[in-house]
């Protein structure tokens, strides 16, 4: 094999029968079995089937209704995510990483999976490296190996180097031979875990999870408990006694809660894909909704990208424009790795042959500049002013420039260049660059200021340059700007300096990571958008990162989600649609966490006094279909995006709490009716059945306000079936029917005093919650 050729195709064949291929298994969507076995095998259907085993053994099977719930949720969940699958499998091909690789010598961009083992891949910056190789040919390579070691400081690549998978491209070219692919890789534990992005922050996630966990220790032992209250009550009716304990148990099941959030995450990711933004991460779609400072870089974000040479400005009389532009001609087109500002200059400049390059500096977002030995010895260094000259008079000049909102280059002849460094430089001419400024930008910001989003531009260009760009597209406080080579090199340092700084200039990129980490320790939900090798570090520790899918491809494997399009102002749909999901699962969390509430705590008290429990499984059957799921289910159908700022867990139980012990007050009270009055066991299931119907249906009102048209016909459409359920099948239900009279007044009276008990204890909640955030607010 000719290594500067690359291999043929019968070697690369060879290599795929032998299994040498850089396949892992990895993929943004799950697979079709994956899907089947995450909504079948769960800890909850099981203990479903294991409580309808009881019910089968009881002879009461009317009570099993709640297995048809299970077995709809179950097949609607698959269904729904199957087709999100198939949506997302079609965009992904956008993101999917690719390798320019040499084959019969010929560069060709193929997938990272299908490199074969002693493929030649050529490297430039913004490159991901998918498998770990060595490097046979070099030009300046420098390889950031932070996302593996933790430092940021760019590593220089010689031939034979290794270079491991899981790094990226920061500066350079050259090409490199796969040593070792798929599982095979250097540290393949490491490299996974560098490769992805942290996990986005949900809130959601991590209060549902903890419900789950606590209600997955409890519910087994409280259901013994309940049991033997059961049978010591009732001794003579073993069949009653399974009946009422499996009703406590599945009050107590937060089902319904677990496929919601899911089923809403998933169809989140389909609804977001059709606004052409991929979410590899469904968490993000909640850290995206509750982002209240969203860092973006200007370049794609603010302009369109595309850049200009607007002026030539000669400094030394040693050389006339006419040089300038011969010297240019060369050294524009003597690079390997291209970027905006190399291709405005490719676009000015005449390409000729006169200078032939001997050496070169890349360009890298931390030294701010290039530089390049021609074939007779001179070295000429192009990049920004501020870090190449302290010259008064001329940074003067420039400063004058970006008044402008200009960019600006500063071209200058160094005595030698030596291991990546310039000597002596002598300053030759400015380069004046200007950014086209989009035309969606303004209503994009807007946006964000009218949803209490406050946006931070990180910048590699000059603060004042970036400023007044900044203002032209309508950025509120952009003169309120800050040279980033003056900012501490620590989280604590940095978190005390940020302010109200809104435009950062010179940012280096571990300095943008260090931003982003301020902002979070300041209490901040921090978004971060860009699409180049520099934003890398900053989208992987954002709470929720986003890149262009026309940007560097180590972008894109560290975002959570990626723009398709790659256009800055879809953000505001995503943003919205992020946030109507988000709303719509506060909304509803609070119907199903109220039974969950009510159901445990009167299995513990039932179950500890052995006292017979109110409900049968085909009563809370009716509760959770009428009460929760149909209205649930209206509900997510709303485009509301206003989400309350009390956080999740909090909002959803400050709803939830109120209701749920409402509902245990009055069963007791109606236990204390049975006693004093001698009822029979019929009246105490039906005045407490009843009553929790009630109560349900306030729970639905307090989420659904304020009330418009769609949220009162939920409302009363879901009160109307229940009354006629009631109607037509109270036998089924265990009670007498609605029309009882002595059923008529007692449950009304309750009503009455649910509806002021529920409002009571929501104000003493309040007056709580008050009176923890004065205190915490007074010893702050």
């Amino acid at each position: 094999m000719n290594e500067l050729k690359g291999l043929s195709q019968q070697e690369v064949q060879e290599r795929i029968e032998q299994g040498q291929v850089n396949y892992t298994g990895q993929s943004i969507s799950k697979t079709k079995k994956e899907i089947v076995r995450q909504h079948t095998l769960t800890y909850f259907n099981f203990l479903n089937i294991f409580l309808a085993v009881l019910i089968v053994i009881s002879g009461q099977l009317q009570n099993l209704t709640f297995i048809g719930v299970m077995v709809a949720n179950t097949i609607l969940g698959i269904i729904q995510e199957f087709k999100v699958k198939k949506t997302i499998d079609k965009l992904s091909v956008v993101t999917v990483e690719k390798v320019k690789t040499l084959r019969d010598g010929t560069l060709i961009d193929i997938p990272v999976e299908e490199l074969v083992m002693d493929d030649i891949i050529f490297l430039t910056a913004g490159n991901q490296i998918g498998t770990d190789c060595k490097v046979v040919e070099n030009h300046a390579l420098e390889i950031n190996e932070s996302l593996l070691t933790g430092e940021s400081v760019p590593v220089k690549k010689k031939e034979n180097d290794e270079i491991y998978a899981g790094t990226f491209v920061v500066a350079g070219s050259g090409y490199a031979k796969v040593i070792r692919v798929g599982n095979a890789n250097y540290s393949t534990k490491l490299v996974n875990q560098a490769k992805h992005k942290n996990l986005a922050s949900s809130e959601m996630r991590d209060s549902i999870e903890k419900i789950i966990k606590v209600m997955s220790i409890i519910i087994v032992p409280v259901g013994i408990l309940l049991f033997r209250a059961q049978y010591k009550a009732m001794p003579n009716d073993f069949n009653t006694a399974l009946v009422k304990t499996v009703g406590g148990v599945i009050g107590m099941i937060p089902e319904g809660l677990v496929l919601l959030t899911s089923l809403s995450f998933v169809l989140g990711v389909g609804r977001l894909a059709k606004k052409k933004a991929l979410v590899q991460q469904m968490e993000s779609i909640e850290a995206l909704s509750r982002v209240d400072v969203l860092c973006l870089d200007k370049t794609g974000t603010i302009t369109t990208g595309e850049l200009k040479v607007k002026h030539i400005v000669p400094i030394s009389n040693q050389y006339t424009r006419e040089m300038i532009c011969d010297i240019m001609g060369s050294f524009a087109f003597l690079v390997d790795d291209i970027n905006p500002t190399q291709k405005a200059l490719m676009n000015y400049f005449t390409k000729n042959d006169k200078y032939h390059k001997k050496s070169e500096v890349p360009f890298s977002s931390e030294r701010k500049y290039r530089a390049i030995t021609f074939d007779d010895n001179r070295s000429f260094v192009l990049g920004a002013p501020e870090f190449l000259t302290d010259n008064k008079e001329i940074l003067d000049q420039v400063s004058g420039y970006s008044e402008f909102g200009l960019r600006v280059l500063l071209l200058g002849e160094a005595d030698y260049l030596e291991e990546g460094h310039y000597h002596s430089l002598t300053p030759v001419c400015l380069i004046t660059i200007s950014d086209i400024i989009k035309e969606d930008a303004h209503d994009t910001f807007d946006y964000f200021k009218s949803q209490g989003v406050s946006i931070k531009v990180l910048s590699g260009d000059n603060p004042l340059t970036v400023s007044r760009v900044c203002t032209l597209a309508g950025l509120d406080n952009a003169n309120n700007y800050m040279d980033a080579s003056t900012l501490p090199d620590t989280v604590e340092e940095m978190k005390q300096v940020l302010g109200e700084t809104c435009v950062f200039g010179r940012v280096k990129p571990e300095q943008k990571q260090l931003i982003i980490k301020a902002f979070q320790e300041n209490g901040h939900v921090v978004g971060m958008v860009g699409d180049g090798v520099n934003d890398v570090l900053a989208i992987k520790d954002a709470d929720c990162g986003i890149a262009m899918a026309n940007g560097a491809d180590a972008a894109k494997q560290a975002a959570h989600i990626v723009l398709l399009d790659s256009n800055f102002s879809s953000m505001k749909e995503i943003v919205n649609e992020g946030r109507v999901i988000i709303a719509n699962i506060e909304k509803v969390s609070s119907l199903y966490l109220t039974k969950t509430i009510y159901s445990t705590i009167l299995s513990l008290i039932f179950g500890f006094f052995c006292l017979t429990y109110p409900f049968t499984p085909f009563q809370l059957s009716l509760v959770s279909g009428m009460a929760i799921g149909l209205p649930s289910f209206i509900i997510t159908l709303e485009h509301d995006t206003t989400m309350s700022s009390k956080g999740f867990l909090t909002h959803v139980i400050h709803t939830a709490l109120p209701c749920a012990l409402s509902v245990v007050v009055l069963v007791l009270f109606n236990f204390l009716l049975k006693w004093m009055f001698f009822l029979n066991a019929k009246y105490f299931s039906t005045y407490s059945f009843l009553v929790t119907i009630f109560i349900s249906f306030i729970v639905l009102f307090k989420v659904s306000k304020p009330l418009n048209f769609l949220r009162k016909f939920n409302i009363g459409l879901n009160i109307l079936l229940t009354i006629g359920c009631l109607y037509a099948i109270p036998t089924y239900f265990y009670m007498y029917p609605i029309t009882d009279l002595r059923v008529i007044i007692v449950v009304a009276f309750e009503c009455v005093v649910a509806y002021y008990l529920v409002a009571l204890i929501t104000k003493a909640l309040d007056n709580i919650t008050e009176y923890r955030r004065w205190k915490r607010e007074k010893h702050g």
